[in-house]
């Protein structure tokens, strides 16, 4: 699973999203993160059918929706997605969120493993607890948690019970739907490497071993956040970024949730 991919979140159905995989690919780019619930995955399936590169070198993640999982619709969600996504397999599936049944979507989940429409398992937005009910209940333990993650919050529990397991992690909002520009030690940091805040952030989190998926529809800093792996932190930039943390989340409590 490639460590940076790129986030569609909020990209529309169409042209938008499809000119931004585009990008991406050209870019170097070889990840691609949607989900049934951002309604764009028809766009998605068109841009990988039409990219420079083979379906097969892009890794494909999408997710199913909370109401599917309540729903106990998690193996028809997931049909809906292929088609809309024109493709017979996706790279890594994901439960969304924490809903009720999601011990019963991850067995359908495993039952999709098996059955080759997926290639890896994993969940999104889990905690120690909910991890804890997966390890204990199925029978195939997730590949990657994907939660949301920045300077600001950590997640150290979360992280550690996945490190326990061999789960990797993906940030969500690692660029803090913006607020790094509000935090100026990331420029100043940024200075010393010739890079800017953003690529200062993301850097951050590769080096602490997080997938990024940063969202963006513009060419211009989709290809700045890619140009990651030409320099590394020094360990003193990497404590004084850690110093930021505090607990702020920026979106949803998975333990309080309701949607």
């Amino acid at each position: 699973m490639p460590q940076l991919g790129l986030g569609d979140y909020k990209a529309d159905n169409g042209k938008e999203a499809i000119d931004a995989i585009h990008w991406a690919v050209e870019a170097g780019y070889r990840h691609v993160d949607t989900a049934g619930i951002y309604n764009n995955e028809e766009a998605v399936g068109k841009a990988l059918q039409t990219a420079s590169v083979p379906r097969g070198d892009v890794w494909l993640t999408t997710k199913i929706w909370n109401d599917d999982v309540r729903a106990g619709r998690t193996t028809a969600a997931l049909d809906e997605a292929l088609a809309r996504l024109k493709t017979d397999y996706v790279d890594l599936l994901l439960i969304h969120w924490p809903a009720d049944g999601y011990l019963a979507a991850w067995k359908a989940f495993e039952q999709a493993l098996s059955a080759g429409k997926v290639r890896a398992i994993g969940v999104s937005n889990f905690m120690e607890e909910h991890l804890a009910d997966i390890v204990d209940n199925g029978e195939i333990l997730p590949a990657v948690n994907q939660i949301e993650y920045h300077p600001y919050l950590v997640q150290a529990e979360a992280i550690s019970f996945s490190d326990m397991h061999d789960i990797a992690i993906t940030a969500w909002s690692p660029l803090m739907q913006g607020k790094f520009l509000q935090e100026p030690l990331f420029a100043k940091i940024g200075k010393a490497y010739g890079k800017s805040a953003a690529q200062v952030v993301l850097r951050w989190c590769l080096q602490n071993d997080i997938i990024v998926i940063p969202k963006s529809t513009n060419q211009g800093r989709i290809r700045e956040n890619g140009e990651l792996f030409d320099f590394e932190l020094s360990e003193d930039h990497m404590i004084a970024i850690d110093e930021l943390e505090r607990g702020e989340r920026l979106g949803p409590d998975p333990r309080d949730f309701d949607f």
